[in-house]
C-alpha cells in the first residue's frame, strides 16, 4: 500500500473507533510522540498522553482515548493530508468532549506519519495541548 493509501485507511479506522483494528495499522515497535511537556504526560487526567513504542500500545493509547472523552461528541475535520514518499503529514482539527468535566474542546493538529511496508512506524502528534487540558482540568 502506499503511504497516502495507509494514511487514508488509518484516518478511517480511527473515524470507526476500534482500538485493535486502529493497531493493526502499526508496525510491532515504532516512535510514538505527543507535543506536549513531558511533565504532563501520563497524568491521571490524560492517560493517552505519552510516548508509545509498540502496536500494543497504539491498541491502548485508542482505549484511553475513548474512555476519557463522552461517545457520540466528536469530531474530526481533515484539512489537508500531505505526502513525501514515506512521509505524511495530516492537518485537521479534533472535536472532543472531556468526559470528566463535560467541558467540549477544539483543536488543530498536525500528525506526522512514516509508513514502512504498509505500516506506521512513526506517529508524531502536534496539538493545541494548552485546549486539552484546559477541558480536562476542573475548575475550583
Amino acid at each position: 500500500m502506499s503511504t497516502r493509501a495507509v494514511v487514508e485507511e488509518l484516518l478511517r479506522r480511527i473515524g470507526e473507533g476500534d482500538p485493535e483494528r486502529i493497531a493493526e495499522l502499526y508496525a510491532e515497535r515504532g516512535d510514538w510522540r505527543l507535543s506536549w511537556p513531558e511533565s504532563e504526560h501520563g497524568r491521571a487526567a490524560t492517560p493517552w498522553i505519552r510516548h508509545r513504542s509498540t502496536r500494543a500500545d497504539a491498541a491502548a493509547h485508542y482505549r484511553e482515548l475513548a474512555d476519557h472523552h463522552v461517545p457520540g461528541e466528536a469530531g474530526t475535520e481533515i484539512e489537508r493530508i500531505l505526502v513525501d514518499g514515506a512521509d505524511a503529514v495530516v492537518l485537521g482539527v479534533i472535536r472532543q468532549t472531556a468526559k470528566a468535566t463535560g467541558r467540549p474542546y477544539s483543536a488543530g493538529f498536525a500528525l506526522h506519519v512514516t509508513v514502512e511496508d504498509g505500516l506506521v512506524v512513526r506517529h508524531h502528534v502536534y496539538e493545541d495541548s494548552l485546549a486539552v487540558a484546559r477541558a480536562f482540568t476542573p475548575t475550583v
